[in-house]
């Protein structure tokens, strides 16, 4: 045993003396071997003798910007490469509920539900995925106001099925009776879910746009009313089709594969058939595109609503809702980014949201609303931008008693943002939209979604350095230039709940109109 130990001692010592660190008991020593100046050590700016040179990354000329190819047929391929195991592609179409003004409203909606269900490849929406999952394939779909989507995520070696499949369940869906009346089955419980819902904004959403564009394109329901379920045929939808899904109106994008074989896959899957609505839907019965412009109109809708018992055994309290909307801009005008900006700025959330200074909490309001008054349950700014036109909302909720306070301190808040900007709210939200920009393009679906909107929209796709430089420029006149310029218009409102202590829709254009946002004052000999 003490051989052995001694051993081990004069083994640490002849380390020590090599000029390797130590804190090894050498004897009755305890010493450090840094050989401070010995000619024996190597100094740490050369490289150690017997090791192979370090190879340094460098350079290159090679970059992952957005490519776009337009086929024979209009039809756009773009893509993106991006580093990883798997790939997102899809289908985005100039296609939704905003077209809808000659169809049955609602046919979008059933697209939605149907889509990668049987085809003339694949019996079934389970051959779909047997297929996809072969490489780990994910497949949805998506219906907005102004856009389809059609979208995967398969590992790059399935890209060739993944295109096969996608342009199956673009351009031949079988629509066959059982599955329309399905999907009808399917939107009336998700029609009946959204009614039960502790948190109305989808509701609420839908009100607000029926309201800014009265009976026209963005006011046009999203969702399938109930009564046009059992209206809606294959021969409606295959109409729809037959004048949205137009192959000048789509894009196929693709984000982490190379662009040339997107665009080889592309050519072999997507142009070599006909799709399904030349071949079985008489054109003659055709109702054409519509090219309308959106016309924002302002004006009011309500809903009188028990929310008492809206969410049994939560401790959500009974609220009403209510959201003042003005009209902004489309994202295609030079005032989006200002907007953007305002919106940042604005911010809000619930009462009881959890967070620093990165998640909102120095924005106008929680410093001016949440903060102040303990009743608010929540204020949070929106801001939904389309093609042609666009609606800056704050949507606020509060115990029905105190509705009437609740809309005077939105309006406010609607005024104020022609007063002054502090330049330091500024920069914290411009860092703030930048950040929020930079981190959501870090996930591939954001950066396909993206890719394939921008591409649809435009023809082409501005890099994120761009936005951020356009972020950069946006000063505190700007802020002030736009707010002024939604309060010229008419508002509009959306409101739901216990609605006797709302006020008069033109009183709320009063105190939008006025100098201090407060509204008229209307006096009574008797109690409301």
């Amino acid at each position: 045993m003490a051989a052995r130990m001694a051993r081990r001692a004069a083994r640490i010592c002849d380390l020590a003396g090599s000029g390797f660190r130590t804190s090894k008991t050498c004897g009755n020593l305890r010493r450090y071997c840094s050989v401070h100046g010995s000619p024996e050590t190597t100094p740490l700016t050369q490289p150690l003798a017997g090791l192979p040179k370090p190879v340094y990354a460098t350079s290159t000329e090679h970059t992952h910007d957005t490519q776009v190819t337009t086929l024979s047929n209009g039809l756009k391929v773009t893509s993106q490469n991006k580093f990883g195991q798997f790939c997102t592609l899809g289908v985005f179409v100039d296609a939704g509920s905003r077209y809808e003004v000659s169809y049955k409203n609602g046919v979008s909606h059933f697209l939605e539900k149907l889509a990668f269900m049987s085809s003339s490849k694949y019996e079934s929406r389970d051959h779909i995925m047997q297929e996809l999952e072969k490489y780990g394939g994910i497949v949805d779909s998506q219906a907005s106001r102004d856009t389809m989507v059609y979208a995967m995520s398969v590992e790059s070696s399935g890209l060739e099925t993944g295109i096969s499949v996608l342009a199956d369940a673009v351009l031949h869906p079988n629509l066959s009776p059982e599955e329309i009346d399905l999907a009808a089955q399917i939107i009336q419980f998700e029609l009946e879910s959204l009614r039960l819902r502790p948190d109305p904004e989808p509701l609420l959403t839908e009100m607000i746009h029926s309201a800014a564009y009265t009976d026209n394109t963005l006011g046009l329901p999203r969702f399938c009313p109930k009564e046009n379920t059992k209206l809606i045929d294959r021969t409606e939808i295959l109409n729809f089709m037959h004048n949205y899904y137009d192959p000048s109106r789509m894009v196929v994008a693709g984000v982490g594969m190379e662009h040339e074989d997107l665009v080889k896959m592309v050519q072999k899957h997507f142009l070599t058939t006909k799709p399904v609505w030349e071949s079985d839907f008489d054109a003659s019965l055709s109702k054409g595109v519509d090219h309308s412009i959106s016309q924002y109109c302002g004006g009011i809708v309500t809903e009188d609503r028990d929310m008492a018992n809206i969410a049994p055994g939560t401790p959500i309290p009974e609220l009403a809702h209510i959201i003042v909307a003005m009209e902004s801009c489309g994202h295609k005008e030079d005032d989006f980014i200002p907007f953007a900006v305002l919106n940042m700025m604005m911010g809000g959330g619930g009462s009881f949201s959890a967070g620093g200074p990165g998640k909102g909490m120095y924005t106008r309001l929680y410093l001016n609303v949440l903060n102040r008054f303990h009743w608010m349950y929540s204020a949070t700014a929106m801001h939904h931008s389309y093609e042609d036109s666009g609606i800056f909302c704050i949507h606020a909720s509060a115990n029905p008693t105190m509705l009437k306070d609740l809309v005077e301190i939105i309006v406010k808040e609607f005024v104020n943002m022609t007063g002054r900007v502090e330049p330091m709210e500024l920069r914290r939200a411009k860092t703030q939209l930048k950040s929020m920009l930079m981190m959501n393009l870090e996930s591939r679906p954001i950066v396909f979604e993206d890719v394939g909107r921008q591409v649809l929209a435009m023809g082409h796709r501005k890099q994120p350095e761009e936005f951020c430089e356009l972020i950069d420029r946006v000063t505190e006149e700007d802020i002030v230039r736009v707010a002024n310029r939604m309060l010229r218009l008419k508002p509009s409102i959306a409101a739901m709940g216990d609605l006797r202590k709302l006020p008069d829709y033109d009183d709320i254009q009063s105190g939008l109109a006025s100098k201090n946002g407060r509204l008229p004052r209307r006096f009574s000999l008797f109690r409301n």
